[in-house]
């Protein structure tokens, strides 16, 4: 069921499944993707008593911006700090928290700096925290290139593109950060809907210029931001995912900071997935947060 939350600077919508006793987990789609991330991994959620809340982050779907005045930030501070929102106005004092790309570092974000908020914690591609300060730092050849959208976006052709070609812009992103889903035009259309929201293109290139330090962040989260760059440590009960076949981030990547889960923490490289795998292997994401649960219970 689709509803809607008003928190001080957004009308955040989000889609509701589940009793609402139920054990709460929070699901976070990533870029560029929406909540049918999530179709067939909720239902596996609910059928063991979860409540389970998929919000369309900042910029996607039905999700708006309450005053015109407010930056359009794609910022990590940003997407933590909405969040943190979501779970005060909803009223959940604790929750399982799950995630991929944009959504993964949200969760991590809440993790680390507000731990007694989550129960546990499911991350796709380990350590999603930015350390912003080694972004100027280049990478080698082959994982460059893997990022040419990022720097294609650093420029106005790239924002003029988006803009003009978003849709043919996200499917060729698909395809290649997940080599071997066969998606359908229709599952597509589903979620390409969500890139339809007037906020999208200057939200999503404001994340990629500000990661790189390439544009200013909001005021209003310069004390997050802080707090993020020591690239804090997450202490509570994570289940890190990794697709075997993930075209933007290969398994192996992230993992480099595996030393920054300090509780209880699992690995594991989840075959025949690619960069959106809650979608193309629903059964391990939903295994993975049930496992969580059982951790924790």
């Amino acid at each position: 069921m689709l509803k809607h939350i008003t928190t001080d600077l957004l009308k955040i919508a989000y889609d509701e499944q589940g009793e609402p006793d139920g054990w709460p987990v929070i699901l976070l789609h990533g870029f560029p993707y929406d909540v049918h991330a999530y179709e067939h991994v909720a239902p596996r959620l609910t059928a063991q008593g979860a409540r389970v809340l998929i919000p369309f982050l900042r910029g996607y779907g039905p999700t708006r911006f309450q005053s015109s005045a407010t930056l359009r930030s794609g910022q990590q501070a940003a997407l933590g700090a909405d969040l943190l929102a979501l779970l005060d106005v909803i009223g959940i004092e604790q929750a399982i928290i799950g995630g991929y790309d944009w959504g993964g570092r949200a969760a991590c974000i809440v993790a680390a700096l507000w731990p007694a908020r989550t129960r546990g914690l499911v991350s796709v591609n380990g350590y999603n925290i930015q350390n912003i300060a080694a972004a100027s730092r280049p990478a080698d050849p082959e994982k460059e290139h893997r990022l040419w959208y990022q720097y294609y976006l650093h420029g106005e052709r790239g924002r003029t593109g988006l803009e003009g070609n978003r849709r043919a812009f996200c499917r060729l992103l698909w395809t290649q950060w997940s080599p071997i889903w066969c998606f359908d035009d229709a599952t597509f259309a589903r979620s390409a809907a969500a890139f339809d929201n007037p906020d999208f293109v200057d939200v999503v290139v404001h994340s990629y210029r500000h990661r790189f330090g390439l544009e200013d962040g909001d005021p209003r989260y310069d004390d997050i931001e802080r707090r993020l760059s020591v690239l804090p440590p997450i202490a509570v009960p994570t289940i890190t995912l990794e697709g075997e076949t993930d075209g933007v981030s290969p398994p192996g990547g992230r993992l480099t900071n595996a030393t920054r889960f300090t509780g209880r923490h699992e690995n594991r490289v989840v075959a025949n997935a690619g960069h959106n795998l809650p979608q193309e292997a629903p059964d391990a994401f939903a295994e993975a947060i049930l496992n969580i649960h059982a951790w924790t219970a």
